[in-house]
């Protein structure tokens, strides 16, 4: 989920995710610290994304990427900011993780922001992954990181 906000991934458009044939750019121009930030998705992600992408109604007026899934179909409907926040608890609930109520929307970005130290990602690039301009606060991300 490239360290998103929840505001973030509701209001990603379909434009700002670009299929480049085994890599996927996804641009979030408008973050909270006004720079725009991109990641890529590949590997075996690429594949479930790109799933995902087709199975958008070919003629669905929303311009959102997100739209809702139901019985093997995608609808003309956006995914809502409060879906977005109930998925970590959804999540943990489907995989019978412990206490899932403490899985919350925020999860997916200290997630993204703890595998990329764990893969041997510094303070740099987890800021520039997460778009904090404060090393404390991205710092804040690590602590629970494999790696320390």
């Amino acid at each position: 989920m490239g360290a998103c906000r929840l505001h973030e991934l509701h209001k990603l458009k379909f434009d700002d995710v670009k299929d480049l044939e085994s890599t996927i750019l996804v641009t979030i121009p408008n973050t909270n610290t006004n720079t725009s930030r991109a990641f890529t998705v590949t590997g075996k992600y690429y594949n479930i994304c790109k799933k995902y992408m087709n199975l958008r109604p070919k003629k669905c007026e929303s311009t959102s990427f997100f739209v809702n899934y139901y019985g093997g179909k995608c609808s003309v409907q956006n995914v809502g900011i409060n879906k977005f926040g109930n998925m970590g608890k959804q999540i943990a609930t489907y995989l019978n993780l412990p206490d899932p109520q403490s899985y919350t929307g925020h999860c997916f970005r200290r997630s993204s922001a703890t595998m990329l130290v764990d893969a041997g990602g510094d303070i740099t690039s987890l800021k520039r992954h997460g778009g904090w301009k404060s090393t404390t606060v991205a710092e804040g991300y690590i602590d629970e990181s494999l790696q320390n």
